[in-house]
């Protein structure tokens, strides 16, 4: 059972292994949404997420024979390195089975924490098969990454640290994967406070929970599909299951598109780099059907590696219209391409691109077709940018921007 005195228990032995991670009042999101925000920096977090306290808490409770043995587990990443981080902190063997699509920098780091890693399947469902398998054929002790009371337990005192912080709170917004944080925060609110709401979020290409509550039954999805590695799970714990339908208030879900604006304000207005299952909560902010509330968003994880960073924010400012580029058509004759450079010039746009392409028409000297990649301060910039191409003559084709 997850009772106060385990939460209790546990905030105090997760304070051994945990950094100290005051909320963070954030005034972009507060004139957004029109509520109080607050985040949760659980990407600052000694190995990046949260999944440190469960992992930690969970060793903490087994026996000296069991630790003995060797720990094993699954995980996309986080809880990977929660465990690798824990296991080292109790001098005891760590084996870590990740899904060969985990991105680097979570292999590495687990690594870097003395884990053996081994890298099998393609979604966390797989390697976790695999891990149980493992577990079978070595005798190692298995440490769930959600589906045990205890790692909920552990996770679940993040919610401590918000109410002690923020008394009055009235919303938390928590990411879902396999339910394990969103049990332990709904959970242990509902045991202080039962007027404060908890809004779980998950990605609508792996929204498994959302799928399991509205049937009633822990329901595992064919295939999973989202750029939100951390919660890409097909099916959510069964142990736990009974927590989320009791003490989870709604669960919400949010395009992968979404996420990839949510980085680029968190990079912009916030300076923090959050993974994307941690930004899912930042994302949900825009769904929120009230006004003047105190809502806290719990920014889970910030392992994200460099290449994936360097695609989402390009992505990011496409979206976002801060990058776009038209095609124009235009005669093949001296200045024609200053012409058109001049327009941009005058409207502040700054051209990061040229493609000329000569062999458009069989007609050179009709027709030539120039593809501008242009950057700009948003829509109505770009809008301008566009307009005056417009009154200069030139019929301007808005198409995808390839960088």
């Amino acid at each position: 059972m997850l009772t106060l005195e385990k939460f209790e228990e546990a905030s105090e032995i997760v304070k051994k292994v945990t950094q100290d991670t005051k909320l963070v009042y954030s005034d972009y999101f507060s004139a957004q949404t029109g509520n109080k925000v607050y985040l949760k920096p659980e990407n600052m977090q000694m190995t990046g997420a949260y999944k440190l306290r469960g992992a930690y808490y969970k060793i903490s409770t087994l026996s000296e024979e069991e630790r003995a043995k060797g720990l094993i587990t699954a995980s996309a990443g986080n809880h990977a390195q929660g465990v690798a981080y824990a296991a080292k902190a109790f001098g005891v063997k760590a084996v870590i089975v990740m899904p060969t699509t985990t991105p680097l920098i979570k292999v590495e780091r687990t690594k870097g924490y003395g884990a053996e890693v081994v890298l099998y399947g393609n979604v966390y469902d797989e390697a976790c098969e695999h891990a149980y398998q493992l577990a079978e054929e070595n005798g190692y002790t298995f440490i769930h990454p959600f589906d045990d009371p205890a790692v909920a337990t552990g996770q679940g005192t993040i919610a401590m640290e918000i109410i002690k912080e923020l008394p009055l709170v009235d919303y938390i917004l928590v990411p879902i994967g396999g339910g394990g944080l969103a049990t332990g925060v709904s959970t242990l609110v509902k045991l202080l406070n039962p007027n404060i709401k908890v809004i779980g979020v998950e990605p609508s290409g792996a929204n498994c929970m959302q799928e399991s509550v509205r049937r009633g039954e822990v329901t595992t999805l064919e295939t999973v599909n989202t750029i939100a590695d951390g919660t890409a799970v097909k099916t959510p714990g069964e142990k736990i299951f009974p927590y989320i339908r009791k003490n989870v208030d709604e669960i919400i879900t949010v395009d992968d598109d979404e996420l990839i604006v949510a980085f680029l304000d968190m990079v912009e207005n916030h300076k923090m780099i959050v993974e994307n299952s941690g930004l899912l909560t930042v994302a949900a902010l825009k769904h929120l059907q009230f006004k003047g509330k105190k809502v806290v968003s719990i920014l889970s994880g910030g392992n994200m590696d460099v290449i994936t960073m360097a695609s989402v924010v390009q992505l990011g400012l496409i979206a976002r219209d801060r990058i776009f580029t038209v095609s124009v058509l235009l005669p093949d004759k001296p200045g024609e391409l200053v012409r058109v450079a001049t327009v941009i010039a005058n409207e502040r746009g700054n051209v990061i691109k040229l493609d000329h392409n000569q062999f458009v028409s069989t007609n050179r000297s009709a027709a030539v077709e120039l593809k501008i990649t242009i950057e700009a301060f948003g829509t109505e910039h770009k809008n301008q940018i566009i307009h005056a191409l417009e009154e200069e003559g030139y019929r301007p084709r808005q198409i995808t921007a390839n960088l």
